[in-house]
């Protein structure tokens, strides 16, 4: 049986990939037509939409050998693309409102992916959603991190999210939002006072951000998520308890990216429903106090 191959798929999978591989190298792309020894002309050419012919044989094999890469993934034969990734450890910064070197650099991917969907999967409420109090009440034992640091780390986070040009979502069991309200599991000992002006606070903040910032809550006995950022397309930071495996291969992002998208479509409550669900929340709280 003779195989028979779409020659206009192979180009745009490859032009697709190509662009993938050129932006992780951070080398633009003059330079990595540099780096290939090929003209700019040439370079842009490939990545051009209007391009119907794959380039030398030989420049296939500079590409996948300099960048890690199979010639049968950038073809689109394989599915398996390169394994990119690194381990980041939580580190404590003694100086007074610093950021934490990794912190700085997971601020420095925010702006990198500026323009592009951030999907943002908490391992509790989302820290630019935290007031400074509950904060410091969550990493006063804290082993990793200082809560100063995180303090600025969420300050950080959450001008981003007012500035222009900027769309992040984010996913949270319902249970996880409903545990807080109720003063369980890991917030028993914040005082009930903190506990309701840290709901207050996050009813203005949703009310604020909203649709820049869009928070689903998903149904925790119907799916499970690990907490994990997803700058755009191209890279996720998994967040595994006092470090991040970060992974910029195109095929775990995408994968990880679907996933999420599988978090919004199963929302039990969407972004435009979440000041008035959290005011409902309080009021119940507050009742149950009386």
């Amino acid at each position: 049986m003779r195989l028979v191959i779409d020659r206009r798929a192979v180009l745009d999978t490859f032009r697709e990939r190509l662009d993938a591989v050129v932006r992780r190298s951070g080398l633009g792309r003059g330079g990595f037509a540099e780096h290939l020894q090929i003209d700019r002309s040439t370079m842009s050419q490939l990545l051009s939409p209007a391009n119907r012919r794959l380039p030398r044989a030989e420049t296939l094999v500079e590409i996948a050998s300099s960048q890690q890469v199979s010639i049968d993934w950038l073809l689109g034969l394989s599915n398996a693309g390169p394994m990119q990734a690194e381990m980041l450890q939580e580190q404590t910064s003694f100086a007074v409102d610093a950021l934490a070197p990794n912190d700085e650099r997971l601020i420095g991917w925010f702006e990198e992916a500026r323009g592009y969907k951030i999907r943002y999967v908490p391992s509790t409420i989302p820290d630019l959603l935290k007031s400074e109090q509950l904060i410091r009440y969550e990493l006063a034992h804290f082993v990793a991190s200082r809560p100063e640091q995180k303090i600025e780390t969420a300050a950080a986070r959450l001008a981003w999210t007012r500035s222009p040009d900027t769309d992040l979502e984010t996913c949270t069991s319902v249970q996880s939002v409903e545990s807080f309200a109720r003063g369980e599991h890991i917030w028993r000992g914040l005082a009930v006072e903190q506990r309701h002006a840290q709901m207050e606070h996050m009813i203005e903040l949703t009310s604020e951000l909203y649709p820049s910032l869009r928070w689903f809550l998903f149904d925790g006995l119907q799916r499970f998520a690990a907490p994990v950022t997803i700058f755009g397309p191209q890279r996720a930071a998994l967040y595994l308890g006092q470090m991040y495996l970060v992974l910029t291969s195109t095929e775990h992002v995408r994968t990880l990216t679907t996933h999420f998208d599988d978090l919004v479509r199963g929302a039990v409550v969407h972004p435009h429903e979440m000041s008035d669900y959290l005011a409902e929340l309080l009021r119940a709280a507050r009742r149950r106090r009386r």
